[in-house]
């Protein structure tokens, strides 16, 4: 019996195969170690994985001949599926890259677990930005989502269907995950968090888009791999009367103002930024704000990390891995 991480390089996979190596759990890892961002830091933290109860396969998820061979030697009884093209605005520049990994990538993961044997469960990645232009608080589950304002939440969007038709179809038990700005050591120099921290610590101003009106549901990353593994270990129930796919919000249920956010982050790196107050970008939206009744009651789920404290741990783990004093 083993646990399969896709994505296991990147930020939520590496942190979520990490939980699952602690508790004592066969991991296989793929990840494509694409160049989207420095390969280097995938591979520190793949580096931390390292042990005999953890296989990695350097394998592209969208290469369904690939993931085959590659899976093929192992019995796998859990799927968390967290490989992605991450990124909205990179979406509008590069969107064959998205199609291929979000949308092929599902497809290819989802016809490897409908051929399994002995099956459990399977959860992945979706992502809050299906809400697109949504201007109710808190965003809910119920909410329509067929409005997205990028082409990365179009294939998260679309992701979700594929699941819903592969448990109509073949009763795969599936559960999907909208993740509301994850943050937190080991996270991805393209986010908000690391491109400040970087910035202020370098002497450069900081871009502050639709001049810090913003607020975002920003969720420390031990909760997430919390609410991922409770998911994993409590799948749909196949009753027979409707597909076991359920589709939950995971974040922290505390929209922070952009401008807090920045206020906190200065404080734990003890240095004040210039601040370049920019307009919106194409593709960004103002408030995220994540309703997790339907988890806190199926799951248990309970996010226990304000910014205060999950900004200055990221801050220093951001300046042990830079070795800045």
């Amino acid at each position: 019996m083993a646990y399969l991480v896709t994505g296991a390089a990147g930020f939520i996979g590496a942190a979520v195969a990490r939980r699952l190596l602690d508790r004592g759990e066969q991991v296989v890892g793929i990840d494509n170690l694409n160049d989207y961002y420095d390969v280097q830091l995938k591979r520190d933290r793949l580096a931390t994985l390292a042990g005999a109860a953890f296989t990695f396969a350097e394998v592209d998820i969208a290469d369904n001949a690939a993931l085959t061979a590659a899976l093929a030697p192992h019995r796998i009884t859990h799927i968390i599926h967290l490989a992605a093209q991450p990124g909205v605005r990179y979406s509008i520049t590069n969107p064959h890259a998205y199609v291929q990994s979000n949308v092929v990538g599902q497809l290819n993961l989802l016809e490897y677990a409908r051929g399994l044997d002995g099956l459990v469960s399977i959860s992945y990645a979706s992502s809050s930005s299906v809400y697109g232009g949504n201007t109710k608080l808190p965003f809910a589950e119920d909410d329509r989502v067929d409005t997205p304002v990028s082409l990365y939440a179009a294939t998260k969007k679309a992701d979700e269907l594929m699941g819903h038709v592969y448990a109509h179809l073949y009763r795969l038990p599936l559960t999907g995950l909208r993740f509301f700005t994850v943050y937190g050591p080991w996270s991805r120099p393209d986010m908000a968090t690391w491109l400040f921290a970087d910035a202020i610590l370098n002497g450069r101003p900081i871009r502050v888009f639709n001049h810090g009106d913003m607020s975002r549901d920003f969720t420390f990353i031990d909760d997430i791999v919390s609410g991922v593994i409770a998911v994993t270990d409590s799948p749909p129930i196949d009753d027979g009367s409707i597909p076991p796919h359920r589709v939950y919000n995971i974040g922290n249920n505390k929209p922070e103002p952009l401008l807090r956010m920045i206020d906190v982050l200065e404080d734990a790196l003890g240095i004040k930024a210039v601040r370049s107050l920019e307009p919106m970008q194409p593709g960004d939206v103002p408030a995220t704000y994540a309703d997790i009744t339907a988890i806190q009651r199926d799951h248990g789920f309970a996010p226990a990390t304000p910014i205060e404290v999950g900004i200055p741990r990221f801050v220093d783990w951001f300046k042990s891995y830079h070795k800045i004093a």
